[in-house]
């Protein structure tokens, strides 16, 4: 009666009422543990049961456990290094058109200062901005934590073919990634259904965006680990750092389940903006998309504190280098020499920037004939579009 309660509070840290009571003739012992609003640890350490197996937990699984379990999340937490004042116009911009576009939010919601903005999306606590307002809101994001980009890489077996590093706000990044994956790094197959050319890539474009869109919402970032797109002739794998919610599985997230952002803050800001849903239906949109073009559902692969998505491509869609060799490519190159494609590579020397429909005005002929020559020198490898149709530019390689 006396040793059950001090050890109890020695190993566990807790008070239990240790009680003698008596049943027909028989004395037992009942010891009352009251439920417990925090956390228990076991001689400092803290252990977690999933099933029939028992896992101790370190590092940023305790941090995220110990938080979750307090109410507290990381990227609710305040920032004192960056205020209203630091944030980026670009970001502001992006979130405004789209948070409009999909009617998620009104243009009464939106014709507002920003700090008011910033308000009504819970980003702000007492004056000072929340983490998750800086990383979607902030230019220089890497001043707060030094991994928050996305690198991707194309590679050829274990060689690194070349790579890209995509800085800036989330929001600039999720408006960015996209658009350099599929002018870079994918080529499409090229069908023509009677005069209407059709473009096929060998990985469905909606089921990737939504893939990116959930790496950065759920990016555990306190690791510093940038968000990782590998990709090769016939896969693709997009992984980031991050944590299940307690007792998932790939299992489950491949099943039906309900909504649980790893940065709840974050993931409004990308609701509002119209690039995610709200009812956990993100990796079944991803299936779908990969059914629609005729590819294999994606493989989620979890490596302790890293969750790894796995895209197959469509094999009909695959156009390898081996296929088209440089010097038998299927462009017509006389025809890059005409006067008006000259006239367009000077152009976009002076302003990369420039839209189609700006450039046919300047050079004093159609949007259609200017859209023909740039899928010519797109296909002939002259010139490449990096950003969105908005905010991004053309390079010329010459």
């Amino acid at each position: 009666m006396e040793d059950i309660p001090n050890k109890i509070q020695n190993k566990l840290g807790i008070v239990a009422d240790v009680n003698l009571l008596t049943d027909n003739g028989a004395e037992y012992i009942e010891i009352a543990v009251s439920p417990w609003a925090f956390p228990v640890n076991y001689d400092g350490e803290y252990h977690y049961r999933s099933g029939s197996t028992k896992q101790q937990l370190r590092g940023s699984a305790l941090t995220n456990f110990l938080m979750s379990k307090t109410g507290i999340r990381w990227d609710a937490a305040t920032v004192n290094n960056v205020t209203v004042d630091d944030l980026d116009k670009e970001s502001f911009d992006i979130f405004r058109r789209e948070a409009l576009r999909s009617g998620r939010m009104t243009k009464d919601d939106l014709d507002i200062p920003n700090v008011e903005l910033l308000d009504k999306l819970d980003l702000l606590v007492d004056g000072k901005l929340k983490r998750a307002g800086a990383l979607c809101f902030y230019r220089n994001a890497e001043k707060i934590i030094s991994g928050c980009y996305v690198k991707i890489g194309k590679f050829e077996g274990s060689d690194l073919l070349y790579q890209d590093e995509v800085h800036g706000s989330l929001l600039l990044m999720a408006d960015r990634v996209i658009d350099l994956i599929y002018l870079k790094y994918l080529k499409a197959a090229i069908s023509y259904y009677k005069e209407t050319r059709v473009e096929t890539y060998p990985f469905a474009r909606d089921a990737v965006r939504e893939a990116v869109y959930n790496a950065l919402i759920h990016c555990n970032w306190a690791d510093n680990i940038p968000i990782q797109i590998r990709i090769e002739e016939d896969v693709m794998y997009i992984s980031n750092s991050s944590l299940l919610p307690f007792g998932w599985t790939a299992e489950t997230l491949m099943g039906a389940h309900s909504s649980k952002p790893f940065n709840p803050d974050i993931a409004n800001v990308f609701y509002r903006a119209g690039y995610i849903e709200s009812w956990g239906r993100g990796i079944q949109k991803i299936c779908d998309a990969c059914k629609s073009l005729g590819a294999d559902e994606p493989v989620y692969i979890l490596h302790g504190e890293d969750i790894m998505v796995k895209f197959r491509a469509l094999q009909s869609a695959i156009v390898s280098d081996a296929k088209v060799p440089k010097h038998q490519s299927t462009v017509d190159f006389g025809a890059l020499d005409d006067a008006l494609v000259q006239k367009i590579l000077e152009v976009l020397r002076h302003k990369p920037e420039i839209s189609q429909s700006e450039m046919a005005e300047e050079l004093g002929t159609t949007r259609r004939v200017i859209q023909k020559k740039m899928i010519l020198l797109k296909e002939a490898e002259r010139i490449e579009r990096v950003g969105g149709k908005r905010y991004g530019h053309w390079i010329i390689h010459e």
